[in-house]
């Protein structure tokens, strides 16, 4: 035997579920981490040109929701990890610094923006409704329909996208109404338990990573971190675990702690022996994993928008709408670096372009938004992550869609066999898709684990369903 746990993965849920079981007293475990480094999805490159060189994030790049100060929720974890080591981080503001354009460039639809801001809280207020009524769910495009909010105009989509993709990185018809509401509101409103409107963008040399990569240092010994190895197959039984690796190396524990991603978990780029459950199964592919992506470019001069962000109409719904200046006093002035958002199944669609071709579109698009400017740069450097395609995340983060139900969620947290615990973002039925999340995924299941092993046993900690039905049988 190697370890009393084996916990695979070294993301934000990976190591606190290592810290948890290090402070409970529980130090036999080993984190197997496929990349050469800590942090999941926490990804940073330097990038631009020798003397114009930034640190940008091709992965998660925000605290969402601080909290802790006066008329604020609860501190989210995360905001406590960043303060603790130091990030340097701006306030993002997503509402009062914003540049509007459209395909004949600038334009005002500052009245259309104010109204989808509160027909998005109108959308999270009506879903709290059908819960308190235990209505069923179905998916946010639905919801809003029900309070008469159609987008059909560019300009309308354009707004609704900012409000709703932007978030969530797929469409209202490819979320749940219910789920998308308390993910909002458990983070950002106060008054629903949230902890604060506010956002941080992180613009630390070292990388967001750092936070992560700090505290699993604070109490990791060398010998407890596998680095650079891929996990092929995971095989169990009601006595133990065995992994192994790509390099053929086995490992033995009596227990396996996987936070993998669910992407990874969905595409089955690791062999189960034997396969897993039924409902297990269902449950994870019941569930979708998003894409969201961040193309930066480097132009060798400023030439666009001082505000902090910009939303792009286009005809196309989702063709690139969201534009972000990194070249502004607030984050790294003088960088000439602007980067753009795409999510969802066009994130996907990107992804099998070069990158010459993306670039071609952004620059239409840039052309679109600025058609008096006839002598417009061409970046000297274009870089963005294909998250898709990732054989390490198959995608950026979770989304529930309206299909998803209570007892599937449940499901995906339930152990199998009683040794092969699951943890992860898309474990957190408050918190999917967020990194403070996959913190308090990785704390419950570093807590309950410690209980089962101190306790002797794990028969009564995570059960599951067998099945999954209706309320009422189908009529056919």
């Amino acid at each position: 035997k190697h370890a009393t746990v084996l916990i695979l993965g070294g993301g934000v849920a990976g190591v606190i579920a290592a810290k948890t079981l290090a402070e409970q007293g529980v130090k036999d475990f080993k984190i197997i981490e496929a990349r050469g480094e800590l942090g999941g999805r926490l990804h940073s490159e330097t990038f631009g040109e020798p003397g114009r060189q930034a640190t940008v994030e091709l992965g998660a790049n925000w605290v969402q929701g601080t909290g802790g100060g006066p008329g604020q929720g609860p501190e989210n974890p995360i905001w406590a990890l960043v303060q603790k080591y130091g990030i340097q981080t701006r306030e993002n503001s997503y509402y009062d610094d914003i540049a509007m354009f459209d395909q004949d460039g600038p334009a005002n639809y500052t009245d259309l923006f104010d109204a989808y801001e509160e027909a998005y809280s109108n959308l999270t207020i009506a879903a709290g409704a059908r819960v308190d009524l235990n209505l069923v769910d179905t998916t946010a495009r639905t919801g809003y329909s029900i309070i008469d909010v159609k987008p059909r105009t560019p300009h309308e989509m354009a707004v609704e996208y900012y409000n709703f993709d932007w978030e969530y990185a797929q469409t209202p018809e490819q979320s749940s109404w219910i789920a998308s509401s308390w993910g909002n509101n458990y983070t950002y409103d106060v008054d629903s338990g949230g902890f604060s409107a506010d956002n941080q963008l992180s613009i630390d040399p070292r990388g967001f990573k750092t936070f992560i990569q700090d505290e699993a240092e604070s109490f990791l010994d060398p010998d407890q971190v596998l680095l650079n190895s891929v996990v092929k197959t995971i095989s169990y039984s009601g006595e133990g675990v065995t992994v192994t690796l790509v390099d053929e190396t086995r490992l033995e524990a009596d227990y396996a702690l996987v936070s993998f991603s669910l992407g990874v978990l969905q595409h089955e780029d690791v062999t189960w022996e034997p396969e897993l459950p039924p409902w297990k199964t269902e449950a994870i592919q019941s569930m979708t994993m998003a894409t969201y992506t961040k193309i930066f470019m480097q132009f060798p001069k400023k030439f666009w928008f001082d505000a902090e962000i910009a939303i792009y109409a286009d005809r196309i719904r989702g063709r690139y709408p969201v534009w972000q200046s990194l070249d502004h006093e607030n984050f790294f002035p003088g960088s000439g670096i602007l980067f753009a958002t795409v999510t969802g199944d066009w994130s996907e669609r990107i992804e099998a372009l070069t990158d010459a071709e993306v670039q071609v579109e952004l620059m239409d698009v840039l052309h679109a938004m600025y058609p008096n400017i006839t002598d417009m740069p061409q970046p000297t450097s274009i870089l963005f992550h294909r998250w898709y395609n990732d054989p390490l995340a198959r995608g950026s983060y979770s989304n529930w869609p309206a299909s998803f139900f209570q007892e599937h969620h449940d499901n995906l947290r339930a152990t199998v066999s009683d040794r092969l615990w699951f943890t992860g973002e898309h474990c957190s039925q408050k918190y999917f898709g967020f990194l403070h999340g996959a913190w308090f995924e990785g704390r419950d299941a570093g807590q309950e684990l410690t209980q089962c092993i101190k306790g002797g046993g794990c028969a009564s900690i995570r059960e599951h369903f067998e099945v999954v039905k209706n309320a009422l049988p189908y009529k056919v």
